[in-house]
């Protein structure tokens, strides 16, 4: 009596419920609660109960979305703070005549400072420093850091050495670099005129010359930032596939040959970057340049930024410097474009 009073009760809340799902029906017994832990572990071939599955995924999702964007947004904020609003200032104030000796000098003019700016011969002096101390460092730093890279793509101990060795100019302050060389370019202490003399060679005024002044801060500028070139592209070597240069050989490539028609293709990406990453930063060879000549002899050294620093904070002319340095920032930016428009094109052909 008491069995069949269960049954027609659960018959009844059956049918009141309506039909049970499949899922319920093949598992009657399956637990429909599952702890946080399970509800994580839960894979596609551990499936959930179908009531329990989706909510599950999509609270993970949107908490994973959370915890993103909570550790994002500090870094945008900041971010935003020491590079954007200083960007718009800049921006700004090259629309200005501001001048620090005259706080009234803060009014829109227009393109006053940019007009200006085109008829400036001794701007255009500064660019023209800037070019040539541009391209040699830049083509002087990827010759010879592919060059160190080639010589030491190797596995031995001593290789490591010597990599490590070649790495010190690089993490030096640009100010100790600038220092060292404006000693060794100094005659009456340099060791390098002190072994010139010894030889019987002529003993220049490196510094003091206007033809021989860029070619030294061309040269401090090398030897501190080779090693950068170096190691990307000593990465990129050993990173190389194998399977190319071993087909190549197979094919009786001599090493010219497999250097030139595989090797340097396969690095070509590298070799971009790297470019890229120096040409940016010769535009900021600022250190250089105020330690070692000043600007000088002359404007023999002044490049463009060193003539912004000059019209900012020795003429106080802020807002014809700030001026100065939106040319310079959009040149860097059509500079780099070309660069990576030219090296997509022969990507292309090739």
């Amino acid at each position: 009596m008491c069995l069949n009073w269960h049954s027609t009760l659960f018959d009844e809340e059956a049918h009141q419920i309506g039909p049970t799902p499949p899922s319920v029906q093949s598992h009657p017994r399956r637990r429909l609660s599952l702890s946080p832990v399970e509800r994580i572990e839960a894979t596609p071939d551990r499936a959930l109960p179908w009531p329990l599955a989706r909510p599950a995924r999509r609270s993970w999702v949107r908490a994973r979305r959370i915890v993103f964007v909570g550790f994002v947004t500090p870094a945008v904020i900041v971010l935003a703070l020491v590079t954007v609003l200083p960007l718009l200032y800049l921006v700004v104030t090259s629309f200005t005549p501001l001048d620090l000796t005259n706080p009234a000098s803060r009014r829109w003019t227009g393109l006053t400072n940019y007009r200006q700016l085109a008829a400036d011969g001794r701007f255009w002096n500064s660019v023209w420093v800037q070019a040539q101390l541009s391209f040699w460092t830049v083509a002087l730093q990827m010759v010879i850091g592919f060059a160190i890279a080639l010589l030491l793509n190797g596995r031995m101990r001593f290789l490591e050495l010597v990599r490590a060795i070649f790495i010190v100019p690089m993490v030096l302050p640009p100010v100790v670099v600038a220092l060292i060389w404006k000693i060794l370019f100094t005659p009456d202490i340099s060791i390098l005129d002190w072994s010139l003399g010894l030889l019987g060679l002529p003993q220049p005024a490196w510094l003091a010359d206007p033809k021989l002044a860029l070619w030294a801060v061309i040269v401090a500028d090398v030897w501190e930032w080779f090693p950068f070139v170096m190691l990307m592209l000593l990465a990129a070597l050993q990173m190389l596939p194998s399977d190319p240069l071993e087909a190549a050989r197979l094919d009786g490539a001599s090493r010219w040959q497999v250097f030139r028609y595989v090797t340097v293709p396969l690095l070509k990406p590298a070799i971009v970057v790297a470019t890229l990453f120096r040409l940016i930063d010769s535009v900021k060879a600022f250190p250089h340049i105020f330690i070692m000549t000043g600007g000088g002899p002359g404007t023999a050294t002044e490049v463009t930024n060193f003539y912004a620093y000059l019209q900012g904070f020795s003429y106080t002319y802020v807002g014809y410097s700030s001026a100065i340095i939106v040319v310079m920032l959009l040149a860097t930016f059509g500079m780099s474009l070309g660069v990576l428009r030219a090296a997509g094109r022969e990507h292309d052909v090739e």
